[in-house]
């Protein structure tokens, strides 16, 4: 069998193209941008996200708008939500932020009700009205451990003490 420079020269392209895309296809799954984020840059701070991680969406009217970008420590030990949204949005300054959970026991997202004042929020601003994640976990232990209204000692109510 004879070697064909032309046809080897094209099997190696063709490989290269096929390693290239693949790579591509590796790095836009796994979510890795190359160069910084582009678009408004907002932060909110939150006293409890609750499983809410980098990448998750942030959605207005249950439309996606952008993404959860990084979350920090900041002040007051608070966590310090930075969400990149489509540069084109022009958010109210009084727009308010909440985690919610898609479904009973879905993932957590980040969702922005947009106010009705006439300024904007500009990128690097702060949302300032925000609503903590609630926990599933919490909620249950606060109805096992609620105790009753009436006192629940064994002690009989003023009603209950007027019909003997």
């Amino acid at each position: 069998m004879r070697t064909s420079p032309i046809r080897d020269f094209l099997v190696g392209c063709f490989v290269l193209i096929g390693l290239g895309a693949l790579a591509w296809l590796s790095l836009s799954v796994g979510g890795l941008s190359l160069g910084s984020s582009h678009g408004l840059v907002l932060y909110a701070n939150f006293t409890q996200i609750a499983g809410l991680k980098p990448r998750a969406p942030v959605v207005i009217a249950g439309v996606k708008v952008g993404d959860v970008e990084s979350i920090t420590l900041g002040k007051q030990y608070a966590a310090r939500v930075r969400m990149v949204v489509e540069p084109t949005l022009e958010l109210p300054i009084d727009t308010s932020a909440s985690i919610v959970t898609a479904g009973l026991l879905g993932d957590r997202y980040v969702e922005l009700q947009p106010g009705g004042d006439a300024q904007l929020l500009r990128s690097g601003e702060e949302i300032g009205f925000t609503e903590p994640a609630m926990q599933l976990e919490r909620l249950i232990g606060k109805f096992i451990h609620q105790t009753d209204v009436g006192g629940g000692s064994g002690e009989k109510g003023a009603d209950e003490k007027g019909k003997e």
